[in-house]
C-alpha cells in the first residue's frame, strides 16, 4: 500500500472515532457510485441531520491545508454522489450538509482534527 493511501486510511479511521465521540452515528463508509465517492455518511443524532463527510489528511502543510485539497472538481463529485445517495435511499426530506474533516498527522501518530461544518454550499 502506498504512503498516501495509508495516510488517507489512517485519517479516515481517526475521523470516524472523532465523529462517533461527538454524537454522530456512522451510516456508511466509502460510498461510491459512477459520480464519485464519499468517505463517510453520518447522522448527527442531536440535530437529526444527514452529514456527508470528506476526510482530508496531511502530515504537513507544504501544499496547503487538508481542506485546500477539496477543489471545484472534487466538490462537484461530492454533490453528485450525495444527490445519488439521497435519491436511492429516498431521503429527499432529510436536512443535509457536507462537512470536511481535516486530519493532521503529527509526530508519533498524534492527531489534530479540524471539523469544518457546512464546508461549502
Amino acid at each position: 500500500m502506498y504512503y498516501n493511501q495509508q495516510t488517507g486510511r489512517l485519517g479516515e479511521e481517526e475521523a470516524v472515532k472523532y465523529l462517533t465521540e461527538n454524537g454522530y452515528e456512522i451510516i456508511q463508509r466509502n460510498f461510491s457510485c459512477n459520480f464519485g465517492e464519499i468517505d463517510i455518511i453520518a447522522k448527527d443524532v442531536r440535530k437529526d441531520e444527514l452529514i456527508f463527510v470528506e476526510v482530508k489528511t496531511r502530515s504537513n502543510q507544504q501544499y496547503g491545508t487538508p481542506g485546500d485539497g477539496v477543489n471545484h472538481y472534487k466538490k462537484k463529485h461530492i454533490f453528485k454522489t450525495a444527490e445519488f445517495f439521497v435519491y436511492i435511499n429516498k431521503l429527499e426530506n432529510e436536512f443535509m450538509r457536507i462537512d470536511v474533516v481535516e486530519v493532521y498527522i503529527k509526530d508519533d501518530n498524534i492527531f489534530s482534527i479540524n471539523h469544518i461544518k457546512q464546508a461549502f454550499d
